[in-house]
């Protein structure tokens, strides 16, 4: 039987990134994922990519689960009240929420300052990052803490502790992930008394769609971008920060974690999972063991 045979999951924001990576693992291990995005087959939202949450949802069933695409716009609060009320239609639970809405990549002006970068771009980021979070916690959290052992997951970028002391090269951004912790943080303490918990989850350098655009490289591919970016070595697939999540959702003692900010690597090191290519990636260490001790690009330098 797989660790979470008959679990139902809600991963808010799966079209592409993290939240697919998340919602196909947790298919892996046997969930019922419903993903939830704004592009479809015959629509696609602002970012105007190509990924649909219909092409999630078949990577979920073919992974193991059953694989459920809804499209929500996250900033509506309407649309979500009728997701979960879908979901209870239908599943009667909720066990775990992951929180991975973003939609603002194309939004951020990096290293500008906050009197020169767009206000409009800076605040509809803020909107994405934040305000999505929020309404689906708002109308997620009382179909999920009807159960104990429920599971709630911010996504966000960096760790508490990295975040607290490096500059996120944008006002905007800055603020948008690191109140994301602060969010998983004050969540914990109105579940925990429901016997369920809240975290703040980061991935490493993920190989996103995006990201292996902007390097021009596939997933096949990436070690060319390299050349360019040493220390892109240590990046990871978004499956990798999926096993994270499936890893504390399959832990019968996760709560031991309410109310913390965790990472992907730091993770594989307490579960034991890897990578689809076999390795252990931890960046949160790399960044600062590695890069910011000025060493060369080395993934085994920070072991």
């Amino acid at each position: 039987m797989k660790p979470l045979q008959g679990k139902i999951a809600l991963v808010a924001g799966a079209t592409r990134g993290a939240g697919r990576g998340i919602a196909i693992e947790l298919g892996a291990a046997g969930a019922t994922v419903y993903v939830t995005g704004r592009t479809t087959r015959a629509a696609r939202s602002e970012y105007n990519r190509p990924e649909t949450i219909e092409e999630t949802a078949e990577l979920v069933t073919q992974a193991g689960g059953q694989g459920i695409a809804v499209q929500v716009d996250h900033l509506v609060p309407e649309q979500v009240e009728a997701l979960v009320k879908r979901i209870e239609q239908e599943q009667g639970r909720l066990d775990i929420l992951v929180n991975d809405i973003w939609g603002a990549e194309y939004l951020a002006e990096w290293n500008v300052p906050i009197w020169e970068h767009s206000l409009e771009k800076g605040l509809r980021m803020l909107r994405l990052a934040i305000d999505t979070h929020i309404i689906t916690s708002h109308y997620a959290l009382p179909l999920l803490i009807k159960n104990k052992n429920g599971l709630i997951i911010e996504m966000t970028d960096g760790t508490a502790e990295y975040n607290q002391t490096h500059y996120r090269i944008s006002v905007f951004y800055d603020q948008a992930k690191t109140s994301i912790a602060r969010l998983a943080w004050a969540l914990a303490q109105e579940v925990q008394p429901h016997g369920c918990t809240a975290v703040a989850l980061t991935p490493g350098w993920m190989r996103s769609e995006i990201m292996l655009e902007h390097f021009k490289v596939t997933e096949a591919t990436w070690r060319d971008a390299t050349a360019d970016e040493p220390h892109f070595v240590i990046s990871e697939t978004p499956r990798f920060v999926g096993r994270a999540v499936a890893a504390l959702a399959g832990d019968p003692e996760v709560g031991r974690w309410n109310g913390q900010s965790l990472s992907s690597g730091g993770l594989a090191q307490v579960y034991g999972f890897t990578d689809v290519d076999g390795s252990r990636p931890d960046c949160m260490r790399y960044l600062v063991e590695v890069v910011e001790a000025d060493k060369p690009a080395d993934v085994r330098g920070y072991k």
